[in-house]
């Protein structure tokens, strides 16, 4: 499998740029990689990279986008943090992605069993991770089930995969506000901006 060019970037539609991501997950999960040269696909990406999908997820060291997608070199960018949040910086480079680059699909990736998410559930006070829990405190308070402050923790693991799937869509909403530029380009139709949550159990990603 060839990386790709801007001939073959320029042919995928957002709907498109989903089903190939759909497709790799597929794949991964079956254990039916695709037949790819690596190094070839670093030969082919030297002089530049016509990638056609950008994913936002966790930095957890189970939910490798390029892995658990099936892609090989220069297919994707791929941006991580805890907690697959947004910050100035990071969709200053996610515009870049899309705007400059050609991607055709932003997926804000979430997965269960996030540690960030737990530590935001349990109020967990780090250093600099504690600012960034904060951004996940939101989803935390959107999810008003269980009422019963005692099962409103990290060892309640249905109430913290609830609360992923809310900061998955609340991430969504928060680049649509904060990146007109974004924003602009999911509304003429040039990207889509979606949401999808990873199984850390099975390997499956299911979009939302």
């Amino acid at each position: 499998m060839k990386a790709h060019t801007k001939i073959t970037q320029a042919a995928i539609t957002p709907n498109k740029a989903i089903e190939l991501l759909k497709e790799g997950n597929q794949r991964f999960v079956a254990s039916n990689m695709a037949n790819r040269d690596l190094l070839d696909q670093v030969n082919d990406t030297a002089s530049g990279q016509y990638p056609f999908a950008t994913v936002l997820s966790c930095i957890d060291s189970r939910v490798s986008a390029e892995l658990i997608f099936d892609q090989g070199v220069g297919d994707i960018f791929s941006a991580r943090v805890a907690g697959n949040i947004v910050n100035d910086d990071l969709l200053g480079s996610i515009e870049f992605a899309c705007k400059l680059a050609g991607t055709k699909v932003l997926v804000i990736l979430g997965h269960t069993a996030c540690g960030a998410v737990k530590g935001a559930c349990d109020g967990a006070k780090l250093g600099n991770l504690t600012i960034l829990l904060d951004k996940i405190m939101p989803a935390v308070n959107a999810v008003s089930q269980p009422s019963d402050a005692g099962q409103r923790n990290s060892k309640n693991i249905d109430f913290v995969n609830e609360v992923a799937v809310k900061n998955v869509h609340m991430t969504i909403e928060n680049t649509r506000n904060m990146s007109p530029v974004l924003k602009e380009m999911e509304d003429n139709g040039e990207i889509k901006i979606v949401g999808a949550m990873y199984d850390i159990n099975n390997g499956k990603v299911t979009f939302l």
